[in-house]
């Protein structure tokens, strides 16, 4: 890549456009860039235009006294005269460095700028690379490098941009598990404001993404600036409203003290940080992310199969029999995708024992996993299997053979009494002989059973991850990445699901190596509309696991109506965790009709723009996708709870063609919803045809749907 890259002679400012998204770049004769613009395009600039913007965003002009930075640098740090979190800080000795940075710029292309700044004093080298992506999205990441004597620690490289001081409310992001990604907005904090994640994995209550917004962000209007970390462990995300500058929006990794030290020669990369700009609120936050990972290389491209996982369906109850006519019901359903959950491997009762040994049980598989496997692909299925690679029991072939291969303080092991921490250990992949033998053991089943999928779980923290005498969870975490990318390489077609206790590890860094991830252990369809809505806040619903269970469901208790929960899972890459062979033949046949709609419509579902439209009633929870030529749409209004209000309002189906007609049509092949006294005209059993214009700017009046009911709305332009 390097040698594409051009040295250009010292210019005062570098202008990215990409997308409708401009980032515009000022270059001091020395020390670091400053962004003096991101956010909308400003279509080109001359240098006298450049100039204009330069004067009229600077805060002072020589000889100003003012004890506080002119510029902020995009890493900024207190030599800068800057009083919010620096960007950098490093120690070499136990002395912190200071560096003051010559910078040489090369420009990759119309759309990425790289700088190389060094400090001979410092003895260290700093690598800035900043991209507009496809969609607009920014990316950034850095790379410090140590060309002196003695070692550096690294206690954090964070990457940064700059939002106007009108950005008044911030957004962060929490939860639990069977709740994960549950939004909190306030008024923007003053100072600098921190969030992390210290759990060696994202989390369930992970930060996710922060926002900045001017007034509380809706779905359709208003300017929002999001950031996401790509990184699947420790993350720490923070905003800076100092006093004396605009306000700075980022996120890095959290490393611990000693985590990463770097031996001469030796270099330091973050993470990516994906900045999004939206003057389309939220929905233009999501577009901008759902374009980018669409453009990947490696973005899923074929038709995401309807999957049957086996977990709700017998627990660790395995009986080959029971299982080859799940598979085969499966199959008479429509599914595309057997998957076997945990409980196939060695000693694998319960979760106290087994973590490690990947080896078939031969006391509740004699046969081994072959003849189910053969059985799935010759019924026309895939085959997927359960594992939890990164993790092990002490009550296993493994950890009784290789105690050192635990990453754990050693006076942790056993657990000190009350936890319990799932009765399992990480297992240190960082060590070369246990990523071995995971790397060995799966890649071997892999061939022998051909198997097309893999459920990969992560089922608890990272808790005192000690490797070699020093924090591990950094370099755990790019072992993890190194290994899931070696099996796909060695196995050409292989997918990966990232599975984390449900969603405790959905983040873009995972994404790059995994298909899909799980976006809860919750099936729990009312829950399931808000984890699902902020998931795909970043993710495109492709990505998204999404599963039709049993009612009740097994994480709440609550019980709903299979229409309801159909209509959920329409809304991602979706499937079903339940025992079909217990179901009712009407239950089975809607189970085939939602398996005939899901193929249908799929396309269209995981290709379009995702839109929700601003509703006033609490109880909605409304979702459409529009094709990308806005000739189909497809939009689901469920309910949460009952209508505040008799008169329930009009529904405005954003993103449609306002010049086109439309027909709308109710789609109940898989159940109709239930509703009260109000039945508006347009919901017969004709297609009512309807201009654009109308149904965004005027809308479809809803009726007074009980609460916990899905209507399915496909429109087609005609």
């Amino acid at each position: 890549m390097s040698s594409s890259r051009t040295p250009v002679p010292h210019a005062a400012w570098t202008v990215l456009r990409r997308d409708g998204v401009a980032i515009v770049l000022a270059h001091p004769a020395a020390g670091l860039p400053a962004v003096l613009h991101w956010g909308a395009d400003l279509g080109p600039l001359e240098a006298g235009d450049l100039d204009a913007l330069d004067r009229t965003t600077s805060r002072q002009t020589a000889p100003g006294t003012l004890d506080a930075a002119w510029r902020l640098p995009i890493v900024p740090e207190e030599a800068n005269g800057w009083s919010g979190r620096p960007g950098l800080l490093a120690t070499r000795g136990g002395r912190p460095l200071y560096p003051r940075w010559t910078p040489q710029v090369e420009h990759e292309d119309s759309a990425s700028v790289h700088v190389t700044a060094t400090d001979a004093n410092a003895g260290l080298s700093l690598r800035i690379h900043v991209e507009l992506g496809a969609g607009g999205l920014a990316l950034l990441h850095h790379e410090l490098i140590n060309d002196g004597v003695g070692d550096v620690e690294v206690e954090w490289l964070e990457a940064t941009l700059p939002v106007p001081k009108t950005a008044d409310h911030h957004t962060a992001f929490s939860g639990r598990w069977t709740r994960e990604k549950a939004p909190l907005t306030t008024t923007m904090p003053r100072g600098t404001t921190t969030r992390e994640s210290r759990r060696g994995r994202g989390g369930h209550d992970a930060p996710w993404a922060t926002l900045a917004s001017i007034g509380a962000p809706r779905n359709r209007s208003g300017e929002v600036w999001a950031v996401h970390l790509g990184w699947s462990a420790d993350v720490r995300h923070r905003t800076d409203r100092v006093t004396e500058h605009v306000t700075l929006l980022g996120a890095g990794e959290l490393l611990r003290r000693g985590e990463v030290r770097l031996a001469p020669g030796e270099s330091y990369r973050t993470p990516t940080a994906y900045f999004a700009w939206s003057a389309a609120g939220l929905d233009g936050v999501a577009d901008r992310f759902h374009t980018w990972a669409r453009s990947r290389p490696h973005h899923p491209r074929t038709p995401r199969p309807l999957v049957l996982n086996t977990w709700e369906a017998v627990y660790f109850q395995h009986d080959p029999a029971r299982l080859e006519r799940l598979a085969r019901r499966a199959a008479d359903v429509g599914v595309e995708r057997f998957v076997l959950d945990d409980g196939w491997f060695l000693g694998r009762r319960d979760d106290t024992s087994g973590l490690g040994d990947w080896q078939v049980d031969p006391t509740v598989w004699p046969q081994g996993l072959d003849p189910l496997a053969d059985l799935v692909h010759s019924l026309g299925m895939q085959f997927g299997l359960w594992f939890e690679p990164e993790m092990v029991n002490l009550d296993s072939e493994v950890a009784r053979a290789h105690p050192d291969w635990l990453l754990v303080n050693p006076e942790s092991v056993p657990s000190p009494t009350g936890l319990s921490f799932r009765t399992q250990y990480v297992l240190d992949l960082a060590h070369p002989e246990a990523w071995e033998h995971v790397r060995a053991h799966m890649s071997a089943l892999i061939g022998r059973l051909g198997i097309d999928f893999i459920k990969w779980d992560h089922n608890r923290d990272l808790v005192e991850a000690v490797h070699d005498g020093a924090p591990g969870t950094h370099a755990q975490t790019l072992a993890a990445y190194r290994l899931i990318e070696r099996l796909k390489a060695d196995h050409q077609g292989l997918e990966i699901e990232s599975c984390s206790s449900g969603g405790a590890r959905a983040d873009l860094g995972i994404l790059e190596y995994t298909d899909r991830v799980w976006a809860s252990d919750s099936n729990d369809p009312v829950e399931r509309q808000d984890i699902q809505r902020w998931t795909e806040l970043l993710l495109p619903p492709e990505l998204v696991g999404a599963h039709v269970g049993p009612s009740p469901t097994h994480s709440s208790g609550r019980a709903t109506t299979l229409s309801y929960r159909m209509a959920t899972a329409l809304q991602g890459s979706a499937g079903f965790e339940w025992d079909i062979l217990g179901c009712a033949e009407d239950e089975v046949d809607a189970i085939v009709a939602f398996g005939d709609l899901y193929k249908e419509l799929r396309e269209l579902l995981h290709t379009g723009t995702v839109v929700h439209p601003d509703v006033f009633d609490p109880a909605l929870r409304v979702r459409g996708v529009v094709a990308p030529d806005r000739g189909e749409a497809v939009f689901t209004v469920c309910t949460v709870s009952s209508f505040e209000e008799a008169l329930v309002e009009r529904l405005r189906l954003d993103g449609l063609d306002p010049q086109r007609r439309y027909s709308v049509h109710l789609r109940d092949e898989i159940g109709s919803a239930q509703w009260g006294w109000a039945t508006p005209a347009w919901m017969g059993k004709t297609p009512v045809v309807v201009p654009g214009r109308v149904l965004t700017e005027v809308g479809l009046q809803l009726p007074t749907l009980w609460p916990v009911q899905a209507l399915i709305l496909h429109l087609t332009a005609v």
